[in-house]
């Protein structure tokens, strides 16, 4: 039976943990499920949609809002599948995002999933970008620190030059800072050097997770060790704040950012495919 939830409760919280925890025992690697939006669903609109069972969840599929795109990411247990329960899924959040008015909308595919893969060539979709998943193993030793190096939090004043930022590392236009900046617990920080702003990146927690997402360094001040040593100084704050986990994510084409994530100390988990569906009423 399909639920459009908008909204999840306690119960459904911990029925999308146990599939999860049983999707991953089954296929390794790990989802892109977004743990800290899951649990802090406005329950104005309908987000989430779960297939049950006899009360047991054998399918969800998230929706999750992105400035103009939307990200869709979900799973099936293993006992389920071929079942036609992704399909049902999938049909059910198609009219959903057209409603919504949405630019974009990208099916995240772990690369190992070949069904998954099928799923979104099926519905005429196209191959968007990838991205590498990684965690932190153990935090590389680091040089003495450079002074004139800061972090401080963003505030809505700091829009302008975030949003330069953030286009000239990701050559393309950004429109939901103003939103992110003005928002509780959005974690968006800026990098300074002797008081000039030369860098941003994202911190967002989720119990003793810790994701960093956004990170960019102005192209006149890269390849100066710059980045690592952010990158580390964020990092130790995390661990000493009892970060149990830390995680980013990089396009696969980024060799330089990889061998800099590496370098600090992180490992690839798993390769994710985002596809971009067509936005119809049945995406096809």
């Amino acid at each position: 039976m399909l639920e459009r939830a908008a909204g999840l409760s306690p119960e459904a919280l911990q029925a999308i943990a146990e599939l999860e925890l049983r999707v991953i025992e089954a296929d390794g690697g790990r989802l892109k499920l977004e743990w800290g939006s899951l649990r802090s669903r406005s329950g104005h609109r309908v987000e989430d949609l779960l297939w049950w069972k006899n009360d047991r969840l054998l399918g969800f599929l998230g929706i999750y809002s992105f400035g103009s795109v939307l990200e869709l990411a979900g799973m099936v247990d293993p006992g389920a599948r071929r079942r036609g329960i992704a399909t049902a899924l999938l049909d059910a959040a198609a009219p959903i995002c057209q409603e919504r008015g949405t630019e974009q909308v990208l099916l995240i595919v772990p690369r190992s999933s070949t069904a998954g893969k099928h799923l979104a060539l099926g519905r005429g979709a196209a191959l968007d970008h990838s991205e590498h998943a990684l965690v932190l193993a153990s935090l590389a030793a680091g040089r003495a620190e450079n002074d004139a190096l800061s972090l401080r939090q963003a505030s809505p004043a700091d829009v302008p030059i975030v949003v330069q930022l953030l286009e000239l590392g990701f050559g393309e236009p950004v429109t939901d800072v103003a939103d992110r900046l003005g928002a509780p617990r959005k974690g968006t920080l800026v990098v300074e050097l002797s008081g000039s702003p030369i860098g941003t990146l994202r911190v967002i927690r989720d119990g003793n997770e810790a994701g960093i997402y956004g990170f960019v360094i102005h192209p006149s001040w890269q390849g100066r060790g710059i980045g690592r040593e952010v990158l580390r100084r964020v990092c130790q704050r995390l661990l000493d704040d009892g970060a149990g986990q830390i995680r980013l994510e990089v396009a696969v084409d980024n060799d330089r950012a990889l061998r800099l994530y590496t370098a600090i100390g992180f490992v690839p988990v798993a390769t994710e495919d985002y596809y971009a569906l067509p936005v119809t009423a049945n995406f096809a």
